[in-house]
Formats: structure tokens, sequence, C-alpha cells
């Protein structure tokens, strides 16, 4: 029989079980919070109740990846939203987000992104800054209604 997933719905058979899927989210939080700190998969695993040889392999199965390629991908998103403020030096960005080694940080933005850092630094001067999200748009549209003081 399926086990439910998140949602409700039949999860399909060898689709991890809610309670696991519920342990690798609290995991991926962490990583999500912690992004800039060393990875310790036998830590994470341990808080998620499994070996960190389970523990990878059921994580791998739930987000199509492994927790290090997670954090890789975490860590450079959140380089590439530092790398545009105005002034960001990437030494400094690369240190920020938790890569010890300029070489191997310029080497994860490059297969993640298609450039180097610095080549999307000056991509991002020449675009502008970036756009404003809709959802903020909207809270200052004219005759929302605002606050009462």
């Amino acid at each position: 029989m399926a086990q439910p997933s998140a949602t409700g719905a039949a999860a399909p058979p060898g689709a991890p079980a809610l309670a696991t899927l519920l342990a690798l989210r609290r995991a991926r939080d962490v990583l999500d919070r912690d992004y800039a700190q060393p990875l310790d998969v036998a830590a994470l695993a341990a808080a998620a109740g499994y070996s960190p040889y389970h523990f990878v392999r059921i994580f791998r199965l739930a987000y199509g990846q492994t927790p290090g390629a997670y954090l890789r991908r975490r860590r450079i998103e959140r380089a590439q939203r530092l790398l545009a403020r105005p002034g960001a030096r990437v030494t400094e960005v690369c240190h920020a987000v938790g890569f010890s080694s300029l070489g191997s940080f310029s080497a994860a933005f490059r297969r993640q992104t298609g450039v180097s850092p610095s080549r999307f630094q000056e991509l991002r001067r020449r675009s502008g800054p970036l756009p404003v999200p809709a959802c903020f748009l909207l809270m200052s549209a004219p005759g929302r209604p605002t606050p009462q003081s």
C-alpha cells in the first residue's frame, strides 16, 4: 500500500514515508539556515534519526541531489544575491557563503551559473538593479488599504 505524501495524496511506491519527509525537511531547513557553516553529514543524519549513509541515500531520493550538492547550490544562490550588491568583493562573498577557498568557490559558481563570479558582477552592473518582486509593488499600489495608526 502506498504511503501518504506530505500533501495527503498517495505517494508512488518507493517514495519516502511522511515521517521520513518531515525528518528530511528539518535537515534541509538546517542547511538553508546554516548554509555558511561547514557541512556535517553525520550531525544532520543523527538529527534526522538516520545513519549518514542512509540519510544521504534518502535525501537524494526525496530531493534529487545529495545534501552536499543541495548545500553548494544554496551557497551559490546566496552568493549571487551578495555579488549583486554594489561594492561587493568576490573574496568576501566567497567566505561569507561558507567556502574556504576562492578557487573552489569560483569553480562551483561557474559550474552552476556558467560564468565566473567577477563576470557575474560585471553582467549584473550592466543590466542595472535587480527587479522589484511584484508582491512588493502590490503592497504600495494606489488604492490599497493601509494599516491604521
